[in-house]
């Protein structure tokens, strides 16, 4: 019988074929660098989902709570550029946020921006006190009105920024608290339902 043949050299060949390309996020988040991703053709790089934290990307350590997901649109040269794709709290993050005798109350609500594009949206109220059903009823509503009224107004971009950066929690804190002692608002995950190719400039 004879011996195999070794592929090594053909592994290597392979391996040195592949080029790294480094990943950008979009304009709106001042192309920050995401990573490097690695293929032996551009058209494999795209769909490609990169995943790292608002904190790492805006070098503020207490965003680290908040992890960010991207997919890889368009590529020019060794750059990749990408869209955002969604986002979520980690789960130590609100295991810290729920107390005793509390309230969480969600709101789950896809919303299409100005430029028609969708995005699912999960936004949690968390209660100083024990909320009741016609309470919690309430500022569930009143979350998803705000929500859906405030996508309507804003591009993608726009909305996505205020979202992530705690604009929309800040503003739906403002009219929660009125139906019922809050402690704290988050928008704590969303997932874009569409994509669209990166313009890159």
């Amino acid at each position: 019988m004879a011996p195999r043949r070794k592929s090594v050299g053909r592994r290597v060949e392979g391996w040195k074929a592949k080029s790294w390309y480094k990943v950008y996020a979009p304009d709106y988040f001042d192309k920050a660098y995401l990573g490097d991703t690695i293929a032996n053709e551009p058209e494999k790089v795209n769909g490609r989902v990169m995943q790292t934290t608002l904190g790492e990307m805006v070098q503020d350590y207490s965003k680290q709570n908040i992890k960010m997901r991207f997919r890889i649109t368009n590529v020019a040269g060794d750059s990749a550029y990408s869209d955002f794709v969604g986002h979520e709290l980690t789960k130590d993050y609100l295991r810290a946020m729920v107390k005793r005798r509390t309230s969480r109350i969600d709101s789950i609500v896809q919303v299409t921006t100005k430029d028609e594009r969708k995005i699912r949206v999960t936004t949690s109220c968390f209660t100083i006190n024990r909320a009741d059903a016609s309470q919690a009823h309430a500022i569930r509503k009143a979350v998803t009105e705000y929500v859906v009224a405030r996508a309507a107004e804003l591009t993608y971009d726009q909305f996505v920024k205020e979202m992530v950066m705690g604009d929309i929690s800040r503003e739906v804190f403002k009219i929660v608290k009125k139906l019922h002692p809050i402690r704290r608002v988050e928008v704590i995950k969303s997932k874009g339902t569409d994509t669209k190719a990166a313009i890159v400039q």
